[in-house]
C-alpha cells in the first residue's frame, strides 16, 4: 500500500487522474461564458455560439468514426476510453450537456452544473477507483460498479460547489443539497441511458433553478446581476 491506496489501485488511479486533468479544461466553459457576459456579449449570442462549438465537435467525431484517416490522427487517442473507439467521445455529450444547461438556465445556474460535472464527477472518479470498497462494500449504480466513497466525494464538492456560487442566499444549503444531490443520482443511475456527460449539467441545472425558485430567489438574469434578493 502506498500513501493509504493499496498498490494495485495505482496504475488504474494514475490512467484514471490522466483522463480527469484534461476533463479540468472543460472549466474554461463557464470562464469563458462568464467574460463574453463581461465583455458585453447578449446571452442568446453567447449560446448560439455554444450549439455552434457543439455541431463542430459533433461533426469531427462523426468523421473519426466514419473516415479512416481521421480516425488514425485523432489527437489524445491515449486518454479514449476503450468504448470510446468505437462511439462517440465523452467530449460530444459534455460539449451537448453544456450547450444544453447554457440554453435552459442563467448564467450563474449553468455555470454551477457545468462546474458539478467538471468537479464534482472527478472527485467521484478518482476517489472511487483508489478507495471505492474500502471503507463500505455496498456498490451502486445501474450496473453496481459504482462505490459509496466516490459518490460522498461527489455529492460534498458539489455541494460546496453551490455554496460558494449561492453563499448570499438565504436558505442556499436547501437549493445545493438539491442540487448536489440530483448531480451525484445522475452520476449513478444514468437516466435514459444517456452519457452523463450530457444529463449531469442538463438536470442539475434544472434542478438548482426549481430549488432557487422554492427559496424565492429567482437566478440572476445576468452576470451583472451578481446578487439574488428574496421576495
Amino acid at each position: 500500500r502506498g500513501w493509504g491506496v493499496p498498490l494495485r489501485r495505482v496504475k488504474s488511479a494514475l490512467r484514471e487522474l490522466e483522463r480527469k486533468t484534461f476533463h479540468l479544461c472543460g472549466l474554461l466553459v463557464p470562464l469563458i461564458h462568464l467574460a463574453l457576459l463581461e465583455a458585453g456579449f447578449r446571452q442568446r449570442t453567447c449560446i448560439l455560439m455554444a450549439w455552434a462549438i457543439t455541431s463542430i465537435g459533433w461533426s469531427a467525431d462523426l468523421a473519426r468514426l466514419h473516415i479512416p484517416f481521421v480516425a488514425r490522427h485523432w489527437p489524445l487517442q491515449t486518454i479514449l476510453r476503450d468504448h470510446e473507439h468505437e462511439q462517440l467521445t465523452g467530449g460530444c455529450y459534455f460539449s451537448l450537456g453544456c450547450t444544453l444547461a447554457m440554453t435552459v438556465s442563467p448564467p450563474d445556474v449553468s455555470s454551477c452544473a457545468i462546474i458539478f460535472l467538471v468537479l464534482g464527477d472527478m472527485a467521484a472518479a478518482l476517489i472511487g477507483v483508489s478507495f471505492g470498497g474500502e471503507v463500505a462494500s455496498l456498490k451502486l449504480g445501474r450496473e453496481g460498479k459504482k462505490s459509496v466513497e466516490g459518490s460522498l466525494a461527489m455529492f460534498c464538492v458539489c455541494f460546496l460547489v453551490a455554496m460558494v456560487f449561492f453563499w448570499d442566499v438565504q436558505l442556499s444549503e436547501y437549493a445545493a443539497v438539491v442540487a448536489a444531490a440530483t448531480a451525484t443520482l445522475t452520476e449513478l443511475y444514468e437516466p435514459l441511458l444517456l452519457d452523463d456527460n450530457l444529463t449531469i449539467p442538463f438536470f442539475s441545472a434544472l434542478a438548482l433553478q426549481v430549488a432557487l425558485y422554492r427559496v424565492r430567489c429567482p437566478p440572476c438574469a445576468n452576470v451583472r446581476e451578481a446578487r439574488c434578493y428574496l421576495f
